[in-house]
């Protein structure tokens, strides 16, 4: 060898580029999945050497594995069989991918980790979603490659119909990196595509409701939600899974155990060797027997001994063994050439923008094969439109090409064409104000049949050129319109969706660790109560007992003075259920929202904690009033109470201003409240209602007046505005209630010295909000003003609070119903000096049972004053 070809080279500088291209091609070509069709190169090969080479479609029948993975090493993976076959083998297993892509036929393999049959036995095809990735792949979609050896095209990406990064997750390991994606449900996937093309700046947070974590082939509980929160936002995080374990008591006195879920990944047979093996290692010591039921289902039945405490074992094995476990995710794809990390969002972002350019190079590609055919279509129209002078023509020529030549010399106008219906487009064909032929249509014309020349054959063309054209202009709209590409992109998606997508296996429940409080917490029925001062407490509704009206009540707060001349007494008294959310709304019309459980809990008698360390009010901020949500949840056990549609707040105020505001506006709430209402100086709230945005409203004022209307008089407002009129009352007089009409429940007023009654509201006619409203109760010396109303029926209790302190719980039923000029009957009996200040709807226990009188406390006649009516 001649000394000039011999090159000098540093072997440690010759070693790290060779390692170092040897990284790229692994990490690239072989161990990681590609964004976009999620799939590895030696899967999308099988797939393409099936799709392409061996039309293995679902409607096919079966193939030998071995000719698949022949043609796919000859063809497209220069790599060894058996690599190949477990490829192939692991898109075929059920309990591998969400989402299988090849339809096998023979031993694939089990759980249980058994190997699948050798390829000369085992048959495949692929499936309906195999063939999803495959759709429109001849249409120019991808971008084709040539093969290792240059001899065929293959596809550097598939179509992928479906977002099988995230359906089918996937692993692999790489040079100095590695990739684990956990599967998730095809229909949630597939709701978070159209929801990210819908609304491109949604939240992670707002994503979570439709995409709820991963859904992992093999049914097992996934526990907590920080890992998911994690790789939703990061793409790396850690899932914790739990099988499930049942305990079922035999009538010896013994239990059983039984094993119904395992979680992903985890060997079954291998499970029942560690819990043997801790069993001789007399590490479970309460264990007898163990036997394997399983089928296509898991059930490993564990005998325990006699005095054996069932939970204890069952936690003992999902400590010690694989029965709980992690899924450590690290979602590394190749994006853009390269890896990357990606979180959910991008992930999604990165198929969408896939099937944007897959619809648009498949459009691209319809709309030159129409137009195409557009062409040949108008040369059929020309053609059989002067047919004597073709027909001499053909005839008179001595060849096909002297034939050619002289068709090709044909012109006519564009006039002509445009009589014969041909709609002139830019194209070769059109010359100035000559119409000529292109080679296409002259080739198209010499081998028109002679059955098409019939006049039937003739409309057929006129038929389809007409619906090409419409094609054409239809093409194009899409090409010139991005939303309807997206449009395209979601509907595809959705029908996907309708015919394969499987309801979700995995729950996902809350972990040890991140319990929701609220499942920690029963949602019994309360009583929350506010005092003058501002000291809240929440009781349990059972604390308070049914008394019949007319009773003197129990002590139900004991109230306190910043003095000893000026007594505090309660102002606001409700049921709730202990999950409910309350709103208070402030003087100063800011609102602040806390969860009835948050409230501090204290007996009746006990005065309970100061407003101000419960909520962060501002300074000289007071509660004007409080509202009570009931929590809401949707199919899915979520909650909804605060989403769009879940109705209006409706508020009145002491001067007879009143505002409707939609719930939903109140959503962002904050521990330092937000703006609610806008409030004047002399005026104060003095009722908030949740309303449908389409019922009817009573305003009800201190001197006995009320007005009803229907809310749709009071158009939505934002949370800034200060409303408009309800109700004019005449100088001196004020609101002082609030109430919903219900055709299934009565109007309840109650008087000052304890005087109350029920009217239907067919006795209140419907007015025009503005107005100054009529009779309602007639108040006299006897009756005191009006203190309250409520909207109540027959099966109500009523809870009814009076300045001293004191309450009495009655039934809504023995209240009598009067007209609206009665004064009313007696609901309680009031002290000398007492009265009555605030009534409120209570909630019945449970069990519709009323509580009887409890030892030693006092009750009073329950005999009713006398009923005073006046004409009004």
């Amino acid at each position: 060898m001649a000394s000039d070809e011999i090159k000098s080279v540093n072997v440690a500088d010759e070693m790290s580029g060779a390692f170092l291209d040897y990284s790229m091609s692994v990490i690239i070509s072989r161990a990681l999945p590609d964004a976009r069709d999620g799939l590895k190169p030696s899967q999308r090969r099988v797939l393409y050497a099936m799709h392409h080479d061996l039309s293995l479609t679902p409607a096919k029948q079966h193939l030998k594995c071995a000719r698949i993975v022949g043609e796919t090493m000859g063809k497209y993976h220069p790599h060894g069989d058996s690599s190949i076959y477990s490829t192939l083998v692991n898109m075929a297993q059920p309990w591998t991918l969400k989402e299988i892509l090849v339809d096998g036929q023979g031993n694939f393999g089990s759980v249980e980790g058994d190997a699948a049959a050798a390829m000369r036995y085992t048959e495949a095809r692929m499936t309906h979603m195999g063939s999803a990735m495959m759709i429109d792949l001849e249409k120019e979609t991808v971008d084709m490659t040539d093969t290792y050896d240059e001899r065929a095209l293959e596809p550097t990406v598939l179509p992928a119909s479906i977002p099988n990064l995230l359906v089918n997750g996937g692993t692999g390991i790489a040079v100095g990196m590695a990739t684990n994606i956990p599967p998730h449900n095809m229909g949630e996937v597939i709701d978070g595509v159209c929801a990210r093309i819908d609304n491109p700046t949604i939240t992670l947070d707002e994503m979570k409701l439709i995409i709820k974590g991963p859904d992992f082939p093999m049914k097992c509980q996934i526990r907590g939600t920080k890992g998911i929160d994690s790789y939703f936002a990061t793409g790396r995080g850690s899932i914790k899974m739990r099988g499930e374990i049942e305990i079922d008591e035999k009538d010896s006195g013994a239990s059983i155990l039984t094993i119904t879920q395992v979680p992903f990944n985890v060997n079954r047979a291998t499970l029942q060797q560690r819990i043997a093996e801790l069993v001789r290692e007399k590490i479970l010591t309460d264990i007898s027997g163990m036997r394997d039921l399983s089928d296509d289902q898991t059930r490993i039945e564990i005998s325990l001994k006699r005095d054996a405490r069932p939970q204890v074992v069952a936690n003992q094995i999902f400590k010690l063994t694989a029965m709980e476990t992690s899924f450590g995710v690290n979602m590394l794809a190749i994006h853009e050439r390269r890896p990357k990390q990606m979180g959910l969002l991008d992930a999604l972002d990165a198929f969408i923008e896939h099937r944007r350019e897959v619809i648009i190079r498949r459009t691209r590609y319809l709309l030159r094969k129409a137009e195409e055919r557009a062409e040949t279509l108008e040369a059929f129209l020309l053609a059989l439109g002067h047919l004597d002078d073709f027909i001499r023509i053909i005839r008179g020529s001595k060849n096909r090409d002297e034939a050619r030549v002289k068709l090709k010399a044909y012109e006519f106008s564009t006039a002509t064409a445009e009589q014969l219906g041909i709609l002139i487009r830019s194209q070769p064909s059109i010359q100035g104000d000559r119409y000529v032929f292109t080679d296409r249509q002259v080739n198209s014309i010499l081998e028109l049949r002679l059955y098409q020349l019939t006049a039937m054959e003739q409309d057929k063309v006129k038929g389809d050129y007409d619906a090409v054209l419409v094609e054409i202009k239809d093409f194009l709209d899409i090409l010139g319109s991005e939303q309807r590409v997206l449009n395209i992109i979601k509907e595809e998606l959705l029908a996907i969706k309708e015919k394969f997508a499987t309801p979700r296996l995995c729950e996902i429940v809350p972990d040890d660790g991140d319990i929701a409080i609220e499942d920690l917490i029963a949602n019994d029925g309360m009583i929350v109560s506010l005092s003058h001062r501002g000291y809240i407490k929440r009781t349990a509704a059972s604390e308070y007992r049914t008394q019949s009206r007319g009773g003197k009540g129990m002590r139900g707060m004991e109230t306190r003075s910043a003095n000893d001349d000026e007594d505090d007494f309660v102002e606001t008294l409700f049921s709730a259920g202990a999950h409910d959310y309350l709103m208070f709304f402030t003087n100063t019309g800011r609102a602040y929202v806390e969860r009835v459980y948050d409230i501090p809990e204290g007996s009746r008698a006990s005065k309970g904690r100061n407003i101000k360390n419960v909520l962060n009010l501002q300074a000289d901020e007071k509660i004007a009033t409080v509202l009570r949500v009931e929590r809401k949840l949707n199919e899915n056990g979520e909650d909804h109470t605060f989403d769009e549609g879940m109705g209006f707040v409706f508020f009145a105020t002491r001067t007879g201003k009143v505002k409707k505001t939609a719930l939903n506006d109140f959503r962002n709430f904050r521990k330092d409240g937000i703006i609610a209402i806008k409030l004047e100086e002399d005026n104060e709230l003095i009722g908030v209602r949740l309303t449908s945005g389409n019922d009817e409203v009573v305003l009800v004022t201190n001197n006995g007046l009320s007005l009803r209307f229907d809310e749709t008089q009071s158009r939505s407002m934002g949370r800034t505005a200060a409303g408009v009129a309800g109700i004019k009352p005449v100088k001196g007089d004020f609101v002082v209630g609030l109430a919903i009409v219900d055709s299934e429940a009565t109007l309840l007023v109650a008087s000052e010295n304890g005087l109350g009654k029920r009217t239907t509201y067919e006795e209140y006619r419907s007015q025009t909000r503005g107005g100054k409203g009529i009779i309602t109760m007639k108040v006299t010396e006897k009756t005191g003003p009006v203190v309250g109303a409520l909207a109540v029926k027959p099966e109500d209790e009523l809870m009814l609070m009076t300045t001293g302190g004191l309450s009495i719980r009655i039934k809504v039923d023995q209240v009598r119903e009067t007209g609206r000029s009665a004064q009313g009957v007696k609901l309680l009996t009031l002290k000398e000096g007492e009265k009555l200040q605030g009534i409120a709807r209570v909630v019945p226990d449970a069990d519709g049972s009323s509580q009887d009188d409890e030892e030693g406390e006092e009750t009073a006649s329950s005999e009713a004053a006398p009923e005073e009516t006046s004409e009004e």
